[in-house]
């Protein structure tokens, strides 16, 4: 890193809601509007059931994620990256940091990516947009190509415990940055949510940027409830004059 200060910004469902992807747990979220959705990205009843399978390989078809695109608050980050020593730890799996031209390596995607597939049962790795044009063509449970095991998103589900590699950097880049800004998380999932606690006791600033309170938001130094995509752009204009 150089010597101008390093900025941690942590992103949740929210920053996404302006490309048209729902989040889970706001007052519109898919858990509030349809709670038995959650058992389709639970592993346990995804390995165990392939009527779960099936409506769940439906829900990724139906909700179009590929097709989204970054909003001005994943722009915002890159100005950001582009002026200031810039780690995003996301919550997200949608990629669209990575679409707006954030570096792959300047972000760390704690629960991994539904761009990608993976098999259950070998090594095999494909794209989400293959596994979706079987899906399209009459497959309503693609197997996997080489070996016929369980196909899954290269994600983080439900009942599965986050890479610890993975937390491990994040929880560094916690400790070592100079301001923590947490965008469109409800910081109520754990242990990503720990990283603002790291943070805060390392000294960082702490900037809370999300429509609903949070469990972070008395610690915080400043706390914005404007919408993202106006309120980022104009938070990192503060940063970077």
């Amino acid at each position: 890193m150089s010597s101008r200060k390093l900025v941690a910004v942590l992103t949740g469902a929210g920053i996404s809601t302006d490309s048209g992807i729902p989040d889970y747990r706001g007052p519109q979220g898919l858990w509030q509007r349809d709670p038995s959705a959650q058992e389709l990205v639970t592993i346990g009843p995804y390995l165990a059931s392939s009527d779960v399978r099936r409506r769940s390989w439906l829900m990724r078809r139906d909700a179009g994620a590929l097709n989204a695109e970054p909003n001005a608050g994943h722009r915002a980050l890159v100005e950001l990256d582009r002026a200031l020593p810039t780690r995003v730890l996301t919550q997200n799996v949608d990629g669209l940091h990575q679409e707006a031209g954030l570096r792959q390596d300047h972000v760390l995607e704690l629960h991994g990516t539904a761009r990608r597939v993976r098999c259950t049962g070998c090594a095999y790795t494909g794209t989400m947009a293959e596994a979706l044009d079987r899906v399209a063509g009459g497959e309503p449970d693609p197997a996997c190509r080489e070996c016929g095991g369980i196909l899954r998103p290269a994600t983080v589900m439900f009942g599965e415990a986050l890479d610890p590699e993975v937390l491990d950097r994040a929880a560094r880049i916690a400790q070592l940055c100079d301001v923590f800004i947490a965008v469109g998380s409800s910081l109520q999932v754990h242990p990503a949510a720990g990283l603002v606690e790291v943070a805060v006791q390392a000294g960082a600033g702490l900037i809370v940027v999300n429509a609903e309170p949070t469990p972070y938001d008395e610690p915080a130094d400043l706390v914005i409830r404007e919408p993202i995509s106006t309120a980022l752009p104009a938070l990192v204009a503060r940063l970077t004059e």
